[in-house]
């Protein structure tokens, strides 16, 4: 899922208000805080682009054609989806 640096950005911002609010961390900088946020959100929806190619050309190289959107490969997509993600960690 690719988002634009603005809505990273505004994400970021969200993240490190209700950090701020509920007292989790003491925040001296917010730039730099702002800037490692951006880069773990980046990183985590990059990995997660890589799993859904992953599993959708791993469900299309199956000998049975299942068609997406059906149940089944929803079920399927989900599971290897799962599977991946914990590989991955």
């Amino acid at each position: 899922m690719n988002y634009s640096e603005d809505r990273l950005r505004h994400i970021a911002h969200l993240i490190l208000d209700d950090l701020k609010k509920n007292r989790a961390v003491e925040v001296t900088d917010n730039s730099a805080v702002l800037n490692d946020l951006k880069r773990m959100l980046f990183g985590h929806f990059k990995m997660e682009d890589e799993i859904d190619e992953f599993v959708r050309r791993k469900i299309r190289s199956y000998s049975r054609m299942i068609a997406e959107g059906s149940r089944e490969w929803d079920i399927m997509y989900d599971k290897l989806f799962e599977e991946e993600k914990a590989k991955r960690g």
